[in-house]
């Protein structure tokens, strides 16, 4: 007899960690734009559909659960536990002054659970149903910029701008399928902060001058609630052939509003021996001021194309990010969209010897474009090409016989992309990301007992 028992304690503690890992890893960077809205955004979908472009609205694949449209959670057939990461290498360039900064940052991407509730009087009527839950960023904050100036006829200035936080997202959702029609939704609660400070220091040699902090802290969190849609075509006549097919998907969130309170200081300061700053006076604070941040709406719709070996499709989403209000007060932030496209080719035959192990590899590529949300006084394209594979880590011969039973898979990839333009005289962002991802099924869960 087996029974599959994995602790709701344990699951919780991991949780945990990686969050820390998260926060940890976040610290390396240094991203100007972070600063406004809530931050840099994260990618928001899984590892196997980040190779292929990111395309996520009509994806449905047996070996991962797609969190972006909760629709394909109606598809789950086994139980699977997916996690990823990535290695992040970024360079910052400016044109004026001529500067350039790299970084690299270990970054915890996601987490989920996914696990079918399908019972054996739905299997009849072609009715299945599943579940999923798991811990991902949202947005990231972290920069430091020191500027020294000149004021005309007063003295030199040194100003150090900081900031760091991040939104973090708590999620579960469910999915139903009808036949050929699934419906789904996901409810998560978003909590993260932002911390923001600037630091003024005059620069001289005879006369001494108090230095300044103006810091404003904000913790914030509140529920956000996606639903999706997804319908399948069979495109052969063979009613017994599972391929080809063409599905069509669409998903999205409303706006949404997060309950906040807010810290803001004004004082004068100095540093001690080990460089720490410590207050000499305040001279304004308020405390725990509550408000509310407008998170924006967004929806997303794309098709995909599948057969034995090949896997096509692209996506469309656009987010109102003018809608975006902190306190009520606006941001440099502005509508965006974004195109995907992506593939993925799948080698292997019915007849192919499990000798030949990379005909077992799926092989993806793909690539997205779309401006910046940030809004500056040029649009900042933002922009990548993608690559990677699904290599199996369990045997070729059960993989084989039968592709849905105790499968292991080790999901690649490399992201190249930048944000900014090349004519324009803003910063330049170029990134490479290295993602790796481990999906299983519920075979590793499995503890075996005898009667």
């Amino acid at each position: 007899m087996h029974s599959a028992k994995l602790t709701t304690t344990k699951l919780i503690s991991v949780l945990f960690v990686l969050l820390g890992i998260q926060t940890t890893a976040y610290s390396q960077e240094n991203s100007p734009y972070s600063r406004y809205g809530l931050g840099d955004r994260a990618p928001n979908q899984n590892m196997f559909t980040r190779s292929m472009g990111g395309i996520s609205a009509a994806v449905v694949d047996y070996q991962s659960v797609n969190f972006v449209n909760p629709a394909t959670l109606g598809s789950l057939s086994v139980t699977i536990f997916d996690i990823g990461g990535e290695v992040d290498i970024r360079t910052l360039k400016s044109v004026n002054p001529v500067k350039r900064f790299s970084a690299t940052n270990t970054i915890f991407s996601y987490l989920q659970l996914g696990v079918p509730l399908t019972t054996p009087k739905m299997r009849k009527k072609d009715i299945s149903w599943g579940l999923n839950f798991g811990l991902k960023p949202v947005t990231k904050i972290n920069y430091k910029i020191e500027k020294d100036t000149r004021l005309t006829n007063i003295d030199s200035l040194n100003t150090l701008y900081e900031g760091s936080g991040g939104t973090n997202q708590a999620f579960i959702g469910t999915g139903i399928r009808f036949k050929h029609f699934s419906i789904g939704v996901s409810a998560g609660y978003m909590f993260g902060n932002k911390d923001y400070s600037t630091r003024l220091s005059f620069i001289n040699d005879t006369v001494t001058y108090y230095k300044s902090n103006s810091a404003n802290q904000t913790n914030f969190g509140g529920m956000l609630f996606t639903a999706g849609l997804q319908y399948e075509i069979l495109l052969s006549k063979d009613k017994n052939r599972a391929f080809p097919r063409l599905r069509l998907g669409v998903y999205g969130n409303l706006q949404q509003k997060l309950n906040a309170t807010r810290t803001d200081v004004r004082e004068t300061f100095e540093y001690d021996a080990n460089l720490a700053a410590y207050r000499i006076d305040s001279v304004y604070e308020s405390k725990d001021v509550k408000g509310k941040i407008d998170y924006p709406s967004s929806f997303g719709a794309g098709f995909t194309y599948q057969d034995v070996h090949w896997l096509i499709g692209a996506d469309y989403e656009k987010t109102s990010w003018s809608k975006y209000r902190y306190y009520g007060q606006t941001d440099l932030v502005q509508d965006n969209w974004v195109i995907r496209v992506g593939a993925q080719y799948y080698p292997a035959k019915e007849n192919t010897p499990v000798r030949k192990y990379f005909n077992f590899v799926r092989y993806r590529a793909g690539f997205y474009y779309g401006p910046d949300y940030i809004k500056t006084n040029n649009s900042r394209p933002d922009y990548a090409v993608t690559f990677g594979a699904g290599m199996p880590l369990t045997s070729l011969q059960r993989v084989s016989y039968n592709p849905e039973s105790g499968f292991v898979t080790l999901n690649t990839g490399v992201e190249i992309g930048g944000r900014g333009d090349k004519k324009g005289n803003n910063l330049r962002e170029t990134t490479v990301r290295f993602t790796i991802g481990v999906s299983m099924n519920a075979n590793w869960f499995i503890k075996r007992k005898y009667n």
